[in-house]
């Protein structure tokens, strides 16, 4: 590994911790506000009723879930509606850890101490609009936006 190579990849890594912040931040505040949509056909019927509504779409998946292949054409035509309708994506590779950041807050709540009968599906996750006096979340949705075009995946 030469040294422009090492030095690539740690650019890499900071701007990639950076989007992890930002995506952080979004998913935080759209919890709070309640601008969440969580699960494959959930997703589905939101973007049926209301797509001009929707600001971002999360595609989580593993290695595993490449392989399903009712996933991958779940995914696909959640992507070209998407792109048809301007709605910004991303692909997340971590589904575990999109699974931490949005399960704090219902982990807290009386019904889920009782045990749900399925985990949720989290394989896409789409956020409508989250009013405009979040202005810092506005801006890390911006930053988002930004890196989603320049075609960057989250580790």
């Amino acid at each position: 590994m030469t040294l422009e190579e090492f030095s690539a990849g740690e650019q890499k890594t900071e701007r990639m911790d950076k989007v992890g912040d930002a995506l952080e931040e979004v998913l935080s505040k759209a919890l709070s506000q309640r601008t969440i949509t969580v699960g494959v056909y959930e997703a589905a019927k939101l973007l049926n009723v209301d797509p001009d509504n929707v600001v971002l779409c999360l595609l989580a998946a593993d290695e595993d879930d490449d392989r399903d292949v009712a996933l991958q054409i779940h995914f696909t035509l959640i992507q070209a509606f998407c792109c048809e309708n301007d709605i910004n994506i991303l692909r997340v590779s971590n589904p575990g850890r999109l699974a931490e950041l949005l399960l704090l807050e219902t982990d807290a709540s009386p019904a889920a101490s009782e045990g749900a009968e399925q985990p949720p599906d989290l394989h896409c996750v789409l956020v409508t609009n989250m009013s405009k006096h979040v202005g810092g979340c506005q801006q890390r949705k911006r930053s988002l936006i930004h890196i989603h075009r320049s075609g960057r995946i989250l580790p």
